[in-house]
């Protein structure tokens, strides 16, 4: 299927469906791949040894700050959806609140941040593919064949051309395969998190820290920078629950669904978080010890390191559910880039082919094919630029989620700036919520940016002095508008509106409907 022509008449520059199957997924089913893109283990045991040495035994205050925007953002991206479902989300909602421009950058902001993290979880199926395969064998060595560089690019390469077959299929093939692995991984965490908790309750943990609940206090942190750095990777760690806004043209009840799911998924994984995030504290303690989150040699698989301490021989579960959570990540989030190109192709923003759709399984098969190549040439480059590959792309993660987040946020603002005080609701959901939430991601974006041109942070990478992390930032930002100014000397419909319009206010709309009546 090919992208249609322009509309005519009264839908031209109005939205419209493009292939996809809809009224196959469900509540439960999007929650499900939600989670799946958030990838909990994965996340967790990435970013919990970083967060540590940002803000200390902040940790779980930091985890609810940076749970706090991401749920005035899940707010206003419900409030859009009921308004346009369209799988272009960001793309489509800041294209129809603010014009062509921003939208098509939201829409890059998106790609690039899950082309980053696609990256990034073949990566890590890798590493903990060799790890498990050296638990279950006895053979330490094993593991280090992940950091030869042919073999570990060799296997990620396999890696994300096995999820992007699965991609390229039916919808209901990914729900079933994210069932399985989704509730695998939840149950091993929440008994990862229980024994730890016991383990410390009981004098057997490696460095038993008494629980307190001054843990959870914000203002503990030394200094902003410190939280800045904090609340960013904390934004990482719940990335991903948008992809249930994304799958809005294949949901059923598309208007209500994709919304709840989002809210659902967002505050079950703040929950899980929260849980882990003080039993491990409990356990090993912030100090810089053999197993001490504060020990810079496990921050990057803190999971790992605990897992033999805590779980003794039930330690390979721990692997296992992170190499799962990893893979099926890996799948489920090709959901969202692959939708955004498919929309952004649809509507004339990129070439047509973009916009075609699988005839057989109704899924955006080139996009979906484009995604895992550029992804996997990102993971290559990045393997042998990087001296940290993990830390340098999370922490560029963050500065793209905070950008295209924060835009969708002030596009809900905008968008219904005729309907703001129709109603008590409206002031909080279309105003308020998504203002509030945009404005701290906006706040977060800035000092990111400034704090990564230092060549410490991140892994210490640089080029010329300056951080690689300020660096693979801007590149890429700098990158998508060049790119769209050659799709508007391509592409110009687009860009002059005729594709895909700026959207009057509802109300508004309706004032000129009732002018309009005899």
């Amino acid at each position: 299927m090919t992208a249609p022509a322009p509309a005519t008449g009264s839908e031209a520059g109005g939205l419209s469906k493009k292939g996809l199957s809809a009224g196959t997924i469900g509540l439960i089913g999007a929650v499900v791949i939600g989670i799946s893109c958030i990838a909990p283990a994965y996340t967790f045991t990435a970013a919990i040894g970083p967060t540590v040495g940002a803000v200390g035994v902040q940790v779980p205050a930091i985890i609810l700050v940076g749970f706090i925007p991401m749920l005035l953002v899940a707010f206003g991206y419900r409030e859009l959806n009921n308004r346009m479902p369209d799988s272009g989300t960001s793309f489509t909602w800041a294209s129809r609140a603010f014009g062509p421009w921003i939208g098509w950058m939201a829409g890059w902001g998106l790609i690039a941040a899950t082309i980053i993290v696609l990256s990034n979880l073949a990566g890590i199926a890798v590493d903990f593919l060799f790890l498990l395969i050296s638990q279950l064998t006895g053979q330490p060595g094993i593991a280090d064949l992940a950091s030869n560089l042919g073999i570990n690019i060799v296997v990620c390469l396999l890696f994300v051309l096995g999820a992007t077959v699965v991609s390229y299929r039916d919808m209901q093939t990914t729900q079933k395969l994210q069932y399985v692995l989704v509730t695998f991984q939840v149950l091993v965490l929440v008994v990862f998190a229980v024994v730890a908790i016991t383990h410390a309750v009981q004098g057997n943990a490696f460095d038993a820290t008494p629980f307190s609940w001054e843990w959870f206090n914000p203002f503990a942190v030394s200094s902003f920078s410190a939280f800045a750095a904090g609340v960013s990777l904390s934004i990482f760690i719940f990335w991903g629950w948008d992809v249930t806004l994304t799958m809005n043209e294949e949901t059923k009840d598309p208007e209500k669904t994709p919304g709840r799911a989002a809210t659902i998924t967002v505050i079950t994984i703040v929950s899980l978080y929260l849980l882990l995030a003080v039993s491990m504290i409990m356990f090993a303690g912030i100090g810089d010890g053999e197993f001490g989150l504060g020990n810079p040699d496990i921050q990057d698989n803190a999971f790992f390191a605990l897992a033999g301490p805590i779980l003794g021989p039930f330690a390979a579960f721990v692997s296992l559910a992170v190499l799962t959570s990893s893979a099926s990540s890996l799948q489920s989030t090709f959901v969202g880039p692959a939708r955004t190109l498919l929309a952004m192709g649809h509507y004339g923003a990129l070439p047509e082919r973009f916009a075609k759709v699988s005839p057989r399984f109704f899924t955006p098969g080139y996009a979906t094919i484009v995604s895992a190549v550029v992804a996997a040439g990102f993971y290559a480059v990045m393997r042998v630029v990087s001296v940290n590959v993990l830390s340098d792309t999370i922490l560029t993660l963050g500065i793209m989620i905070c950008f295209y987040y924060g835009l969708t946020a002030f596009a809900c603002v905008w968008y219904f700036r005729k309907q703001w005080f129709d109603s008590v609701r409206n002031v909080f959901f279309t105003l308020l919520f998504p203002l509030v939430g945009g404005v701290i991601l906006a706040v977060i974006f800035v000092t990111t940016l400034i704090d990564s041109m230092n060549p410490e942070y991140g892994s210490g990478s640089e080029i010329g002095g300056v951080g690689l992390v300020f660096i693979l930032g801007m590149t890429i930002i700098l990158l998508g508008v060049a790119i769209m100014v050659w799709q508007r000397v391509r592409r110009p419909a687009f860009f002059r509106g005729e594709t895909l319009s700026i959207d009057a206010p509802a109300s508004a709309r309706r004032g000129r409907r009732a002018a309009a009546r005899p």
